[in-house]
């Protein structure tokens, strides 16, 4: 008989498989009706058909869904012959002797010892017999020896291995014999809360001292720590803890001679559930995530079944981070069912279920109407919503408050639940001077509503600071304006970006661009003019100071540059026009030109004064040196020297002196 229990609605239907395959029912094989399932005369082997040993589970069904049991694996029992015998042996008196046998049985053998035919006494002792099938002999008498055997037993047989003799020599050795192990431990793997028996047995004269310790170190211990007989280490209710290398050490009393023998203990754990799938309620179109974490020795593996089916990735099915994750998109009637994370390793199973609803429009409550949000302190903000009717109030069991700052991606958003009865609350532990975005969703039993319309809100705190922006003429009526944006989400809502034809006063805009775009084209610009472009940040506390450049755009054939650069302004108290430096450009350009003008005519009337004089022009060539310089001055220091002009009286001409009192230089 094998047991299915089963909690639910009803009606709840109870089915069996065998090795995955529905089993079918007959009047040897029936499923009762508190469905446990009821083989009657279990065969080993049936004519025409499998035997009925296997791999059984159950199915529970009803109207959500199905649920499938851990797998229960259906033996015969057994006992087949024993594969290892004792073996005759003769040992000094005093010593110690040792047998084994070793059998597998379904279910495990209960294994005695027999000697002469008689079962051995165990109030002795110097008998010790270890569950694998060993019997161990301490200080041995002349009593002790005899025919051995070990019978194992079970609910299928019993069974008696082959004889062996002891036989006892001589009397106590005076004969010095150096420590040595006869048997050490095993290599042994178990579970969690199991026994485990490390054995080992030492010869030597004098008799050897039997010692255990850990190869890491670490302390054995003394909690469920026990000695067999005279050295065999038994450690009740293993944990993970001591898993490790265990060294048994004979010691020759009085020295340090010794002898070990090295055994490693692998304790396996089951897999157990850190965190189960929860089931939700999820609209159509929407999506579901359930998580299953597990954690065991060795490491378990998780796999996923839908309706009791083993679930593989999809269309719509994603499975991520080894298995524990389950990713359901555009989720459709069809996807309604119970989910379940099973966990597998080499120690055992384990499961958790959740179940999937989808949930009509109909069934869900309506959207939130009516979301404000204000600002109330530099770190706070509140919202208030609109009371929905009676009859959709009666529905709902929360709100969810999604909350982010803008320019932040959705991965970051924070939630706050907010009860039932309550259309205001306050967001706190917000950073002054930051911008917001919220939307607010109603929950019933069946699921989220729509979320509201989505509202924008900045704390106290200031306006954000101006941005640095650059302009790029891309051709003659178009220029690119690119800006840097905020290096901390939330400092600014967005931008709005104006421009104006100089000298017009007019700005044209602003243009609105939301907080993370960084670059705009103005276009259908007059060629070959001149234009003032304006940026600002803002956000709910207001506008920024503004940044201004000019930008000129070539005429067709010209190269395009940009003038000027960033200028701060305060844009809120008043526009700076630019007409004053643009015609104080023109008035600078006419009096350049006048001036040149002037020269040239001075220039004219100059030449016009000397031409019919150009006899009087005379260089004094007495008491010169060579190229015409005077002899008394030639060791003088170099002085750019003027020519002497003589000039009719009416025409008056000043010569500047570059050194007045410098020998060489005078005026006519």
């Amino acid at each position: 008989m094998l047991d299915c229990r089963v909690q639910g609605e009803e009606p709840i239907m109870v089915t069996w498989r065998k090795n995955s395959v529905p089993l079918p029912t007959s009047p040897r094989v029936r499923v009762l009706a508190n469905g446990t399932l009821f083989i009657q005369s279990f065969q080993k082997r049936r004519e025409g058909s499998d035997a009925d040993m296997g791999e059984y589970d159950c199915a529970a069904q009803n109207r959500y869904g199905m649920l499938v049991s851990r797998k229960a694996k259906v033996h015969l029992a057994s006992l087949p012959k024993f594969h290892t015998h004792p073996v005759s042996m003769s040992v000094d008196e005093g010593s110690v002797a040792r047998f084994q046998c070793q059998i597998n049985g379904v279910p495990e053998a209960n294994i005695t010892w027999e000697r002469d035919r008689v079962p051995l006494s165990t109030n002795d002792n110097r008998y010790t017999l270890l569950p694998m099938g060993i019997l161990q002999v301490t200080g041995v008498r002349q009593v002790d020896a005899g025919i051995f055997r070990c019978v194992a037993t079970n609910i299928a047989n019993t069974r008696y291995s082959h004889e062996a003799i002891l036989n006892v020599t001589g009397g106590a050795s005076r004969i010095y014999k150096e420590p040595a192990i006869l048997s050490g431990p095993q290599n042994l793997t178990i579970t969690v809360h199991q026994t485990a028996i490390l054995e080992c047995i030492a010869t030597g004269n004098p008799r050897p001292i039997v010692s255990w310790s850990r190869l890491d170190g670490r302390s054995i211990g003394v909690e469920g720590i026990q000695v067999l007989g005279t050295g065999n280490l038994m450690i009740s209710d293993v944990s993970l803890q001591h898993s490790g290398v265990y060294v048994c050490a004979a010691n020759r009393p009085g020295t340090r001679m010794r002898r070990t023998a090295l055994g490693r203990l692998v304790v396996q754990a089951p897999p157990e559930f850190l965190q189960w799938p929860q089931s939700v309620s999820k609209p159509a179109g929407g999506s579901a995530v359930f998580t299953c974490v597990a954690h065991g020795v060795p490491e378990p593996h998780l796999i996923w079944l839908k309706n009791g089916k083993v679930l593989m990735p999809g269309h719509n099915v994603k499975l991520t981070n080894n298995n524990s994750t389950l990713a359901l998109t555009r989720i459709s009637p069809e996807d309604e069912a119970i989910y379940q994370c099973i966990a597998e390793n080499s120690a055992g199973t384990n499961q958790a279920s959740a179940r999937l609803a989808v949930a009509q429009a109909k069934d869900l409550p309506t959207a939130p109407q009516g979301l404000t949000a204000s600002s109330l302190s530099t770190n706070a903000l509140q919202i208030t919503w609109s009371q929905p009717p009676s009859n959709v109030t009666d529905s709902i069991i929360g709100y969810v408050l999604h909350i982010r700052k803008i320019g932040e991606p959705d991965s970051l958003e924070l939630q706050e639940a907010i009860s039932k009865g309550t259309f205001q609350h306050d967001v706190t532990n917000l950073e002054p001077a930051t911008t917001y975005s919220l939307y607010l969703k109603a929950y019933s039993p069946l699921g989220a509503s729509q979320q509201s319309h989505t509202v924008v809100a900045t704390t106290l705190g200031g306006v954000p600071t101006p941005p640095t922006f650059f302009t790029k003429v891309v051709n003659s009526s178009s220029v690119q304006v690119l800006w840097e944006l905020p290096s901390k989400a939330g400092n600014a809502e967005g931008f709005r970006l104006s421009y104006r034809r100089v000298p017009h006063a007019d700005f044209q805009g602003p243009i609105q661009l939301p907080c993370h775009i960084n670059a705009h084209t103005i276009s259908h610009m007059e060629p070959g003019a001149v234009y003032e472009v304006k940026l600002v940040a803002y956000n709910g506390n207001g506008e920024s100071d503004c940044s201004k450049r000019l930008v000129s755009l070539a005429e067709e054939g010209t190269s395009a540059h940009t003038t000027g650069g960033n200028s701060l302004c305060q844009c809120r108290d008043g526009e700076a026009s630019l007409g004053s430096i643009v015609i104080g450009i023109h008035i600078g350009t006419a009096c350049i030109i006048f001036c040149v003008l002037f020269l040239m005519f001075g220039y004219r009337r100059s030449l016009f004064c000397s031409k019919g004089t150009q006899d009087s022009w005379s260089v004094p060539r007495d008491n010169t040196g060579h190229n015409g310089i005077p002899k008394d001055v030639a060791n003088r220091p170099r002085v750019e020297s003027m020519p002497q002009v003589v000039c009719p009286a009416q025409c008056q001409v000043v010569i500047e002196q570059h050194s007045s009192g410098l020998p060489g230089t005078g005026t006519g």
